[in-house]
């Protein structure tokens, strides 16, 4: 898959997404114990057969690997880089300035308005694609797809899917099964418009949204839960029926074993 096949998607907006045969990657398992090493790569603890890890770090040996990727937002240490090199890329506010995401300062949103913006943005991503599965990757998953609920009207839901699904058909390309980043409110519809394969949820039992991951995905669905955010003991959480069969415990900043604040359980 080239890139000038993904422009098919990303120049216009998003519809059915076209199928990519299963036998060219390797799904999501439909159960297994994920861990989420966003904050550091580490030994994955005993038992662990999924994890997922930064795309510039190197996959987890014998385990099935997920690729990090922000596909919609910058990456703190690539602010610069998208400002100098593409510039028109970057989500501006009235006054011409980076339109920062609120929770998260440091992330500019991506500006997917038009089908030149989406493509400049496809471009510079597929190094990104590229580069997880030269590494051995198993699946890429794209974080900050909901950004269009961030952005103060400015991007579109419409938008943020014709990028979905042209990153889609990249990752595909690559032979990397492809994950949805939160963004319930998609559904089962916004799973054929795309072409996602599975979904990466944060805090979907707490906020009571895994139903509408598992309606889509069924069992491809991991969730991770936060320690600073976890009302009910954890053994009450795995007891229940509406949390997703792979569901993990994880410390927010995702620190490391080393650190004092972190934390790792999985049902």
């Amino acid at each position: 898959m080239t890139v000038a096949t993904a422009l098919v998607a990303v120049l216009g907006t998003a519809s059915c997404a076209t199928a990519t045969p299963a036998s060219s990657y390797r799904n999501l398992p439909t159960s297994g114990i994920p861990d989420y090493q966003l904050g550091g790569s580490y030994a994955p603890p005993s038992g662990v057969t999924l994890v997922e890890r930064d795309s510039t770090e190197r996959p987890a040996e014998g385990k099935y690997s997920i690729c990090y990727v922000n596909g919609f937002q910058t990456q703190p240490g690539d602010a610069a880089m998208w400002k100098r090199d593409h510039p028109t890329a970057i989500l501006r506010d009235g006054r011409g300035r980076p339109f920062s995401d609120p929770g998260w300062p440091d992330e500019t949103l991506l500006d997917t308005t038009t089908a030149a913006k989406r493509a400049t943005i496809l471009k510079v991503l597929t190094k990104s694609v590229a580069r997880c599965a030269d590494r051995g990757f198993d699946a890429v998953e794209f974080d900050n797809l909901d950004s269009w609920t961030r952005s103060k009207g400015k991007l579109t839901r419409s938008g943020n899917l014709a990028l979905a699904a042209a990153l889609v058909r990249v990752g595909h390309g690559e032979g990397l099964a492809v994950g949805q980043k939160n963004t319930p409110q998609l559904g089962p519809s916004g799973r054929k418009q795309t072409g996602f394969d599975f979904v990466v949820a944060e805090e979907c039992f707490v906020y009571q949204e895994c139903g509408a991951y598992t309606k889509a995905y069924g069992k491809r669905v991991i969730d991770v839960e936060y320690s600073d955010n976890t009302e009910r003991p954890w053994a009450t959480v795995c007891a229940s029926s509406k949390r997703p069969a792979m569901t993990i415990l994880r410390d927010r900043d995702l620190v490391t074993p080393s650190s004092p604040e972190y934390v790792f359980e999985h049902c």
